[in-house]
């Protein structure tokens, strides 16, 4: 039984969902989204409340409800307030520049690295160490992040790295010398 396909979906002031056959799309100040169904799940629209219905005898239906519902909210969230992920360099001489939809990191590489930003995904870094991701789509952000990191991920003796904002790094002890008599 999925408890979360039963928590109903609110439409705050200013974005539209509209439903047509299976395929839901929702416009928002940020952006607009699109999504298709399986044909086993449905949305019901009640003025600024959305339900998605689903046969609660398949288990496969089950689970795709709670995904769809999850999807849908993620959807209207985005086109709404939008999703924001923040970046930290830690390193000595590790910086990052953004520059439209270019972002130049220097990561001790004998190169900088430069990544090129998908189209619904914004950076601003605030500092030379913070990088800040804003996009309307949680899936892109999270990948982008995701890349991003993947670059020089932390490593556990200094902590070195690209790391989420809110990530923690479990550090190792470094290696004891041998001590001789």
């Amino acid at each position: 039984m999925s408890r979360v396909a039963k928590n109903p979906i609110s439409i705050p002031e200013g974005v539209s969902l509209s439903i047509d056959s299976n395929i839901v799309s929702v416009k928002g100040k940020l952006g607009e989204m699109s999504l298709e169904l399986s044909d086993s799940i449905s949305v019901e629209l009640d003025e600024s409340i959305a339900n998605v219905k689903y046969d609660e005898k398949s288990q496969q239906s089950t689970a795709l409800g709670g995904t769809s519902r999850a999807l849908i909210n993620n959807m209207v969230i985005g086109v709404s307030v939008g999703f924001e992920k923040k970046l930290e360099l830690k390193g000595v001489g590790y910086r990052a520049k953004a520059s439209g939809k270019l972002l130049e990191l220097t990561l001790g590489f004998s190169h900088p690295v430069k990544y090129q930003l998908p189209e619904e995904v914004s950076v601003e870094t605030p500092s030379q160490t913070e990088v800040v991701l804003k996009s309307y789509n949680k899936q892109a952000l999270g990948q982008a992040a995701a890349e991003i990191r993947a670059f020089r991920p932390p490593e556990p003796y200094k902590g070195k790295g690209v790391k989420y904002a809110d990530e923690t790094i479990r550090r190792k002890e470094a290696k004891k010398a041998a001590g001789g008599a």
